[in-house]
């Protein structure tokens, strides 16, 4: 465990904003982990959890507080196609760990920056796959209970871009995370219809797992959202909005849209950004939407996460007056007066 002083934030999350941590903490087992978290709770000291930094508009003023890094790696195969992975792994890695040992399930989250560990808490998706299809286990530390559990599937309450870890904002840590995949050298079936188009198969058809790969992290790559320190582009949180999901009597004429369930329908917030007027490259001083995705806003060097913010606030202000359609935001941005939520005010798991 490795702690350091006034360290900004800017350098630790793929936005580039943020001031200084008043304490940052670097853990590499779980064990490390919770031992951090307890430290700050007994202490009362406000605590941010981070992990890859790549879905957090850290606060300007820093955090006054323990900032503790999870740097925990290690996956533990089981059986033919059964994985345990620690909460500190780079998902991205973990990702190609699948592909090269023939493991299908997650071949189309190719290229998401982060940690496995904020995976389920955001039930991260794309192209067509998304996490909770292969989640088994959670393990975590429960905050409110001061103790260790292991949450399945339902008790995650997985929804689109959404779980309890994450409308129970600073309750659970996620310590590591089980996974089942399916051995093969092909993917499971293509959900999506880009990804599709670029493997050559139909919607519902399978490709190599190494083929699908390649094409998303491809595809990803010409919108901006494979990081790397010298692409302006990547300098973002990925998609800075959800789909939205309406009921289908309120779909947009002319937006793309998809069965979302129950009478509902998903629109494309890519379409609803860029037809309320923030196409790819609209700037206001040193914050914006990418060149090259109308979804991912961008910051550049001296930006602050209070002119992004100003602009996100924009957006999504325009779209609800031009298309009476709310956009939510992906990032968080977390506030020091809620991270450590009163054990009383804490529902039980059923």
């Amino acid at each position: 465990m490795q702690l350091r002083s006034d360290v900004p934030l800017a350098e630790l999350t793929t936005l580039a904003v943020g001031g200084p941590a008043e304490r940052l903490i670097e853990v590499e087992t779980a064990a490390e982990l919770v031992a951090a978290v307890r430290d700050a709770d007994e202490a009362g000291r406000p605590l941010l959890l981070l992990g890859g930094g790549s879905n957090l508009i850290a606060p300007d003023g820093g955090w006054p507080g323990d900032v503790v890094a999870v740097r925990s790696r290690g996956i533990e195969r089981h059986g033919d196609a059964e994985l345990t992975v620690q909460a500190g792994e780079n998902w991205d890695e973990l990702v190609a760990y699948t592909v090269a040992n023939r493991l299908a399930g997650m071949e189309a989250l190719s290229g998401i920056p982060g940690s496995t560990g904020a995976t389920p808490v955001q039930n991260v998706g794309a192209y067509g796959q998304e996490v909770a299809q292969t989640i088994t286990a959670v393990r975590v530390y429960d905050r409110a209970e001061k103790a260790e559990r292991t949450l399945t599937p339902d008790e995650c309450g997985f929804a689109y871009r959404d779980s309890r870890l994450k409308r129970e904002p600073g309750r659970f840590v996620v310590l590591e995370v089980g996974f089942a995949l399916h051995p093969g050298r092909l993917s499971r079936p293509v959900g999506y219809a880009e990804l599709a188009r670029s493997l050559g198969v139909e919607v519902g058809g399978t490709a190599p797992l190494t083929a699908v790969r390649e094409a998303v992290l491809a595809l990803r790559r010409g919108k901006g959202m494979v990081w790397g320190p010298a692409d302006p582009d990547s300098r973002s949180a990925g998609s800075f909005f959800t789909n939205p999901i309406v009921p289908a009597g309120r779909a947009v004429e002319g937006c793309p849209s998809w069965p979302a369930g129950e009478g509902r329908v998903k629109l494309s917030a890519a379409w609803l950004v860029q037809h309320a007027g923030f196409g790819r490259g609209t700037r206001e001083g040193r914050v914006g939407t990418s060149s090259r995705h109308s979804l991912a806003l961008t910051t550049e060097d001296g930006a602050t996460a209070a002119e992004l913010l100003a602009f996100a606030e924009k957006v999504v202000a325009t779209v609800q007056e031009k298309f009476g359609v709310t956009l939510d935001p992906e990032p968080t941005t977390p506030s020091p007066y809620r991270a450590t939520p009163p054990p009383a005010a804490v529902p039980p798991l059923p």
